[in-house]
């Protein structure tokens, strides 16, 4: 398809933004020699990224296996380039290919629109984005760093769907952030929080371009054995919001509704599916890879290894979050939670996150999946039987 445009317009040169993936690294390696053998020159460019992956290196030349040092690594590094402006002008080809309307293609859903809450909460494109990022900078840059982890509260940026779908770069949501606070004082520790996880996107991208079968099978190979569970029926109720326990259904219907789930939610249902119900990490990153907006390979497969205990630096195996106290310490008075659960509204804030405690039976909405105590025990023990074949 590439080789007829080529040859229909006449080009003499192509431009193109750095994948990082292994299939398509692998395809635009055979693109460019096909091109390149017909004299077409191509240039790529790492747009997506901060740094280079093989840029970033241990002394001894080695790619980095743990968070922290990376991170001081790429501190240390040259400053992040400056974004290059838009070009002023793009000489069309004397002869347009022949092609077909896009909305011919039907992208976008009819009856049942099960994308239509999405509309309420995206402005696909760069006008989107960077009002989403002069709004954060402006509204709660200062505050990032208390509240990042409280899904009762806008303190989030939301501009991961924009930065994977290439619609902001990093370098620039980099140099506006210093750009647009090197004078406010109240700004440093939400700045510096809030770059800090934007490395920590550089590093899922560093892990899955040296380690690229992280999509697939755990990084630390030990888990291979992991005695995980097969439970299509307990699989069902965590996709759709009906564990039992309100933080986690709050995140999972916030997902299925608006292609997106706070942060602090994602580490607390992926921590439920495989450790208080051992389901297979694979599993739940394939459900975020099909309902999440911001989608994103290099994410999604280093998050949820670090979560399942399995990945590069990762949490622990033995912690394992408790989906009561998680709600109770980030969304005390349970805004989030009766958003999103309404069978539990009328709770009071001492059982919202603990219903069954009520002694209230509530209509529509099930009792917990898996008692917590006995859950945790479950995964401790499963951790510790691995450990010791291992060993022995």
């Amino acid at each position: 398809m590439l080789a007829s445009v080529v040859d229909e317009i006449g080009a003499k040169e192509i431009y193109f933004t750095r994948r990082y993936e292994s299939e398509n690294a692998a395809e635009e390696k055979i693109i460019s020699e096909y091109l390149m053998d017909k004299g077409i020159e191509c240039r790529r460019f790492g747009g997506a990224l901060l740094f280079e992956p093989e840029a970033v290196k241990t002394k001894s030349g080695d790619p980095f296996r743990v968070f922290t040092p990376f991170y001081k690594a790429c501190l240390a590094m040259e400053p992040v380039r400056d974004p290059l402006p838009a070009p002023g002008k793009l000489t069309p080809p004397k002869t347009w290919p022949k092609s077909e309307q896009l909305n011919n293609w039907a992208l976008r859903p009819t009856a049942p629109n099960w994308a239509s809450g999405f509309q309420e909460h995206w402005q696909p494109g760069a006008t989107g984005a960077f009002s989403k990022l002069n709004d954060f900078v402006e509204d709660r840059l200062a505050t990032y760093d208390k509240d990042r982890d409280r899904p009762d509260r806008k303190g989030t940026s939301a501009l991961s769907p924009h930065l994977h779908y290439g619609e902001i770069s990093p370098r620039e949501i980099w140099h506006f952030i210093h750009q647009s606070t090197d004078t406010y004082e109240n700004t440093r520790k939400g700045r510096t929080s809030y770059l800090r996880e934007l490395v920590w996107r550089e590093f899922s991208y560093h892990l899955l371009w040296h380690w690229p079968h992280i999509t697939e099978s755990s990084f630390n190979n030990k888990f291979a054995d992991f005695p995980w569970r097969e439970d299509q029926q307990a699989v069902e109720a965590w996709q759709s919001g009906k564990t039992g326990y309100p933080i986690v259904d709050a995140g999972m219907r916030q997902l299925w509704q608006t292609g997106w789930m706070h942060n602090r939610v994602r580490m607390i249902v992926a921590s439920f599916l495989t450790k208080h119900l051992l389901i297979p990490w694979q599993e739940g990153a394939r459900w975020f890879w099909d309902t999440l907006v911001d989608a994103d390979l290099a994410n999604n497969s280093a998050s949820w290894q670090w979560v399942s205990g399995s990945g590069a630096d990762a949490s622990p195996y033995f912690r394992i979050f408790n989906p009561i106290l998680q709600g109770q310490k980030f969304d005390p008075e349970g805004t989030y939670v009766r958003k999103w659960v309404p069978e539990i509204a009328e709770l009071p804030d001492k059982h919202v996150h603990a219903p069954w405690e009520s002694g209230v039976r509530i209509e529509g909405y099930p009792e917990p999946l898996v008692d917590h105590k006995w859950a945790r025990q479950r995964a401790l023990d499963a951790y510790a039987e691995l450990k010791a074949r291992k060993q022995s």
